[in-house]
């Protein structure tokens, strides 16, 4: 049993994981690897990653947030988010059901599962890599490294948010 399960077992009265829980565990995890992330990068497919960041070697990292089962279930645009990154990830609450990941629907074979609350986070499954072409990595890198930028200037100067745009 992994920490963040036990973690779940015993702390029955706690309050429930919320997404933004599962971001802070899942960037504290990244952090400590030397994977930088933004939450809520949009892409140029229109669609929005819960979590979108660049590892040392440059790779694209995306993670998409799940704390229902409904919700992971529902979950339909997933498959958009893969030609945006080298490593897709889900990001799970520790009481989520994580059996469906396994199936093909979830194509495992692409997909990494991460579990975390707000303090941590462990990988479950390691996201295998599948590399991007090099003219689309450059694209989202700088696009990446654009918003990173915006709301940095944005969030020290709020007059500048009405200029530029971010994604």
């Amino acid at each position: 049993m992994s920490s963040i399960d036990s973690l779940a077992r015993t702390a029955p009265t706690k309050s429930p994981v919320i997404a933004a829980d599962v971001v802070r565990g899942i960037c504290r995890l990244f952090a400590r690897n030397d994977i930088w992330c933004l939450p809520e990068m949009p892409l140029r497919c229109g669609r929005r990653a819960d979590l979108m960041g660049i590892d040392a070697k440059g790779d694209i990292v995306i993670v998409e947030v799940k704390v229902s089962r409904a919700d992971l279930l529902g979950d339909a645009k997933w498959p958009d988010y893969l030609d945006y990154c080298d490593r897709f990830y889900w990001g799970l609450s520790p009481e989520l059901d994580r059996a469906c990941l396994g199936t093909e629907a979830f194509m495992p074979e692409c997909c990494g599962v991460i579990v975390a609350d707000g303090y941590d986070a462990e990988i479950l499954r390691p996201a295998p890599t599948r590399k991007l072409a090099a003219a689309r990595r450059k694209v989202e890198t700088e696009r990446l490294a654009r918003a990173a930028l915006r709301r940095l200037v944005t969030g020290a100067d709020p007059h500048t948010v009405q200029w530029g745009r971010e994604g």
